[in-house]
């Protein structure tokens, strides 16, 4: 080999390896900047955003359930298992995770601390046409789970949250009930908002595409009709969707509702046949890439709902 080759091949010799130290103490100081924090998986997006609210600085938050999808048919991979069991609290709503109980089964001998923010709170049952009635009052109905579209009841979730990081990291627990009270306030505030809001309407009645807003509908005196059941994917019969529209034109529905993260195509069907418009009213399963980047949360989008809302059920 002659000298310029070999002086050539230590030059690229040295450029690797400074490269690979590099690399080495920035991986070094990403740990070390996450070394203390509290680890949390969340398993969507209503969850993710209590655990950063709350948490701060002092926590990382994995949300299992990529943005712009729908949690109710998400399935954990072998590589979101493996986050989980790597971290000191799972947050979960109960209800929506498919998965839930069989991964709380296998964390049973770890030190994962699991939080089932909406267990008890759960009070609803979805009957065919949406409307809601108390739990105990049928047997074979499906639990609605969509609490945190509720303030009051989302407000209740935090404070869930809160007590489970106060469990696993007790020194910063002054920090936690601080962001919790500021989270409250806010959720107190957009109660506010909505009751000062809905107070007023023509209509009480309006139709989404899937049964999502009972709770809220319940707190504010409303009535929900919904096309879809409990997880939104589940398509109704020709004669469930004749009966929506007969509703929607019973009632004078001029609005029938949309969310973001599935087809709107059977509520624009169910507006066609009535001759009504459509509008969103985002259940806030989950926000997608651009509701992220734009920096929308559940408290914005929560008061865009109430804008629809208005809009809708002609409040003045």
């Amino acid at each position: 080999m002659k000298r310029g080759q070999i002086i050539g091949l230590v030059a690229v010799l040295a450029a690797v390896v400074a490269i690979g130290v590099f690399v080495y103490n920035a991986s070094r100081e990403d740990k070390g900047a996450n070394s203390g924090k509290l680890q949390v998986t969340a398993s969507f997006y209503p969850m993710a955003y209590l655990a950063e609210r709350i948490g701060g600085e002092y926590v990382s938050v994995t949300n299992l359930t990529p943005a712009g999808s729908e949690p109710h048919d998400f399935e954990p991979s072998a590589r979101d298992i493996a986050k989980i069991q790597d971290a000191d609290v799972l947050v979960l709503n109960g209800g929506v995770e498919v998965w839930g109980n069989r991964v709380a089964s296998q964390l049973a001998d770890t030190n994962v601390h699991i939080v089932v923010a909406g267990e008890g709170l759960q009070t609803m049952e979805a009957t065919e046409d949406g409307h809601e009635e108390e739990e105990e009052e049928h047997e074979d109905g499906s639990t609605d789970p969509h609490i945190w579209l509720d303030p009051v009841l989302y407000k209740q979730q935090a404070a869930r949250v809160a007590e489970a990081f106060i469990v696993k990291d007790s020194e910063n627990a002054g920090v936690y009930r601080a962001n919790l009270a500021t989270l409250s306030d806010e959720l107190d505030a957009l109660d506010g908002e909505y009751r000062a809001g809905l107070s007023s309407c023509v209509a009480k009645e309006f139709v989404t595409s899937h049964t999502a807003f009972a709770y809220l509908a319940v707190r504010y005196n409303l009535h929900q009709v919904a096309i879809s059941g409990i997880s939104p994917d589940t398509e109704p019969s020709p004669a469930e969707l004749a009966k929506v529209a007969d509703f929607a034109r019973e009632h004078g529905v001029t609005h029938i509702f949309f969310e973001t993260l599935v087809s709107p195509r059977l509520s624009e069907t169910i507006a066609n046949e009535v001759g009504a418009q459509t509008l969103v009213l985002n259940p806030l399963e989950g926000l997608n890439k651009e509701d992220l980047a734009s920096g929308k949360s559940y408290l914005s989008v929560m008061r865009e709902n109430l804008s629809n809302l208005r809009v809708a059920l002609q409040c003045s």
